[in-house]
């Protein structure tokens, strides 16, 4: 039986979460489950006007995350690991971001009755980032629902990320500065990343890279 079984991969928007769940999937091969934000029918319009959109955005999402993430696939021979990009609880950090207050007290009443039902990963991998470094990938992958995303959005969009995950206990968290590792481009500093997933933290613990230290 591993140490491990269901990891949830989270990081602002262009930080690279999708990208290091597939490589780990196809690596360990684990089940793999992923968001899926351009099914979202009113994320466009939010982009383009967040106060009329943001609490149809923001609903669909939870909803739409409640439901996959209650059914997620069981350990099996086959795939001996899950492996997610994103966790439940990011709804919360977008909602007390751009929701109003009114919206906001029934969007909690909501997500924290819905939240009590789904299964905790046994490790969150937090994927940190550069605002500046953030908003260059975005540009580059160039989706279309993603091009009236400004920088100022990003940016406090990433702060609202950092301060919840200092502040996060709730499973084994490992923190990874993205500008230290490419797990992409460079198979050691994948198979180095891989190994310390192998030998979790208890609690919060910060990647140093292995493979640059000699």
């Amino acid at each position: 039986m591993n140490k491990i079984y269901y990891i949830a991969i989270e990081g602002v928007i262009g930080v690279g979460k999708t990208s290091l769940a597939r490589l780990l999937a196809e690596k360990m091969n684990a089940n793999l489950v992923m968001e899926q934000p351009e099914e979202n029918p009113y994320l466009t319009d939010f982009y383009q006007d967040p106060q009329r959109y943001a609490f149809q955005a923001q609903l669909f999402f939870l909803l739409c995350r409640y439901r996959q993430l209650l059914h997620l696939p069981q350990q099996d021979l086959f795939h001996p690991y899950l492996i997610a990009d994103y966790v439940f609880a990011k709804d919360k950090i977008f909602a007390f971001l751009n929701l109003e207050h009114r919206d906001l007290i029934l969007y909690e009443r909501v997500a924290t009755l819905l939240e009590k039902e789904l299964p905790k990963p046994d490790l969150v991998i937090y994927l940190q980032s550069s605002t500046e470094r953030l908003v260059a990938n975005i540009k580059k992958r160039d989706r279309k629902y993603e091009r009236e995303i400004s920088t100022e959005y990003i940016r406090n969009l990433n702060e609202a990320y950092n301060q919840y995950f200092f502040r996060y206990d709730e499973t084994p968290l490992l923190v990874i500065n993205t500008s230290e590792i490419d797990f992409v481009n460079n198979e050691d500093d994948l198979e180095d990343l891989h190994q310390q997933i192998l030998n979790p933290p208890g609690g919060t613990q910060y990647y140093v890279p292995r493979t640059r230290n000699g």
